[in-house]
């Protein structure tokens, strides 16, 4: 029997995420953890909300007091060797402004990824109007990357939804305007054989990813779980267009795998480890 000092003890990146709990498992705190074990990283968290959800909708939200997301900040990065920080569902403005500062204390050099979670994929709204003001003000400058799909990009900059790749593309542009490094328009919202996505940063670099649309309706945290894949990807010291490459890729293979296990009624979840089990 091995002692602990004959034990090798493993070195493994560590990212947190910081957002809502999905109590059906599909999304938010969930998807986060499951895609970080599944791209071997260790994940930790920060709720910020409770939800009532399962794959039919979101029946109910039970904000996490922002005083106590402040204390999970802390508990966290006073221990921890944190090398990426996910940011999903903040509803609230104390919350946003809570995280921001939060961050500012803990997380300088750190990469930030921001998914500005409005919309659950049912359609229920998850965001007031004055949070999204508030984080645009407070968390988009701090982002190295933000991951809107295009219902999420018109309301950050107020304006409507993207109908081209073209449009898609200014928007992100507008985005950079706002304070953030880098973007990644999602695609998934819009028409054709192909789902779409385009990283921009402020060099004037320009992306595109794209795969083959896969008709499912299990499409449940498919947001949560690209923007994990990339703060896992960075938290593994990837390159950001490595990191997206490889989250694009991920998330593709678990919508393509979505249909393969049930859950739910309604819009069930990707299959987070799909790579994993037979």
């Amino acid at each position: 029997m091995m002692t602990g000092a004959m034990m090798t003890r493993a070195i493994i990146p560590i990212a947190v995420t910081i957002a809502g709990s999905d109590s059906s498992g599909g999304a938010g705190i969930q998807a986060d953890l499951k895609t970080f074990a599944a791209l071997k990283v260790y994940g930790a968290s920060v709720i910020t909300a409770l939800t009532a959800q399962n794959t039919l909708g979101v029946q109910g939200i039970h904000d996490v007091p922002a005083d106590f997301v402040a204390a999970q900040i802390d508990s966290i990065f006073s221990d921890l060797t944190v090398a990426a920080v996910k940011i999903g569902m903040l509803s609230q403005v104390a919350t946003i402004e809570a995280v921001a500062a939060g961050l500012r204390r803990h997380a300088t050099g750190i990469p930030i990824v921001l998914d500005p979670v409005m919309v659950a994929t049912s359609g229920d709204r998850l965001i007031s109007d004055a949070a999204v003001e508030a984080l645009r003000r407070h968390l988009l400058p701090l982002a190295d990357l933000v991951t809107p799909n295009l219902p999420e990009a018109a309301t950050l900059l107020d304006e409507p939804n993207a109908l081209s790749e073209n449009e898609a593309v200014a928007q992100g542009r507008k985005l950079l305007a706002l304070g953030a490094r880098a973007v990644l328009i999602k695609g998934g919202h819009a028409e054709g054989d192909e789902s779409v996505d385009h990283l921009m940063s402020a060099d004037g670099t320009l992306r595109r990813f794209a795969a083959r649309r896969i008709p499912t309706r299990n499409s449940h945290g498919t947001g949560c779980t690209l923007s994990s894949a990339v703060a896992a990807g960075l938290a593994r010291g990837l390159p950001l267009v490595d990191a997206v490459a490889q989250a694009k890729r991920y998330v593709t293979a678990a919508i393509a795998a979505a249909d393969s296990v049930q859950v739910g009624q309604g819009h069930g979840p990707v299959h987070h480890f799909h790579a994993l089990w037979s």
